[in-house]
């Protein structure tokens, strides 16, 4: 098993044409950022500085908070966000989704460093609803709400329902926090602004590593009071390091690149999504993507469609994944997810590859 799947990342990492991201992950994409900045400029220290300030400020303004502060993680920053309005309302309890990255990323992160017990909402299978936030029979100081829900697929709710979601939590006290680590890719489906977005929870998380493409980093905002707060935090969690920059230079890098092309990625991600669904044993989920990612769900045990994409790569050049996982002894699926490099394959090529995919399916449905 573990050789399959090291033999197909292999595979894929030597593909002259991977489909999803933006390319490798090397020590080129710090040097890029950094070529535009004067080797004397002031880095950062402990949190001050114009380099971490005006990017604080950039993004405050940009999710429409009155503050923003830098972390170089997202896992420390949505923990913190959850202590800090447990703490406010003196309840340890919040609620989120089954699959939330706090519930099956992070080692229990949240119940052993803080105490915070989770209470998980929705079927594991979908999206939380209005009705499941009004069905909840515990009290707790925060509800999660993660978008898009990226282990079932990068579904979105309704705008609609989200409004009416952030009005039940203000009714009832409940404070509401945006797990938008892929808040980016979900604008174009909403054609709302982030500010928008954001006007609807009491604080916001934000990532630079998956659609910007940077090193590494988080934003957390929120009122002045809230971010206060964090601050201190952050240094209890050792963020406080003594300089961020090479996070935040790559970071603002990626925002003013990759932001204006967050519509082409899921107007990409559509038109992937459909050549796969026309293949035989292939579904994607969504069926029609709401951002730029989604799954793919084959009607194959893992090690059969490891051999068929082995074989594909071959052929084609092109790659597709990396890294298969099985959902049962006779299915499995895999994450897509596009940026700059889908924009890299022709058209045609495209077409043809994937008639190809289509012609290495088809016996099996014999």
């Amino acid at each position: 098993m573990s050789e399959g799947r090291k033999s197909l990342q292999e595979a894929f990492q030597h593909t002259e044409y991977p489909l999803t991201g933006h390319g490798k992950r090397n020590v080129q994409v710090l040097k890029d950022a950094l070529d535009g900045y004067d080797g004397a400029a002031a880095s950062d220290v402990y949190g001050t500085g114009a380099i971490i300030e005006n990017f604080q400020t950039k993004l405050a303004d940009y999710l429409g908070k009155p503050s923003a502060v830098f972390f170089p993680s997202g896992t420390m920053a949505q923990q913190i966000a959850l202590r800090i309005w447990c703490d406010e309302r003196q309840l340890l309890k919040v609620a989120y989704h089954p699959l939330c990255h706090l519930e099956i990323h992070e080692e229990d992160g949240l119940k052993e460093l803080h105490h915070i017990e989770p209470v998980l909402l929705a079927d594991k299978e979908r999206i939380i609803r209005l009705e499941d936030v009004r069905e909840l029979k515990e009290e707790v100081a925060c509800l999660l709400l993660e978008l898009p829900q990226r282990e079932i697929g990068g579904q979105l709710p309704d705008f609609a329902e989200l409004e009416a979601i952030s009005t039940y939590c203000r009714e009832k006290g409940i404070k509401l926090h945006l797990d938008g680590a892929r808040l980016y890719e979900c604008l174009p489906y909403y054609q709302k602004t982030a500010a928008e977005v954001c006007a609807l929870f009491d604080s916001v998380y934000v990532s630079f590593y998956k659609g910007i493409g940077g090193v590494a980093g988080a934003i957390l905002a929120g009122d002045e009071d809230f971010t206060k707060h964090s601050k201190v935090w952050k240094r209890r969690h050792g963020g406080d390091l003594i300089s961020l920059y090479p996070y935040i230079i790559s970071a603002d890098q990626g925002f003013e690149e990759r932001l204006p092309r967050m519509e082409q990625y899921y107007r990409d991600a559509v038109e992937l999504a459909a050549l796969y669904n026309a293949c035989p044993d292939i579904t994607t989920k969504p069926e029609v993507p709401v951002t730029n990612m989604f799954h793919v769900h084959a009607a194959l045990p893992k090690e059969k469609l490891e051999d068929v994409l082995l074989s594909f790569y071959e052929e084609t050049g092109i790659g597709l994944t990396g890294n298969v996982r099985p959902t049962g002894e006779t299915s499995c699926y895999y994450e897509v997810s596009i940026g700059d490099a889908y924009g890299r394959v022709s058209k045609e090529k495209l077409r043809e590859a994937f008639q190809a995919l289509q012609d290495k399916m088809q016996p099996r449905l014999l």
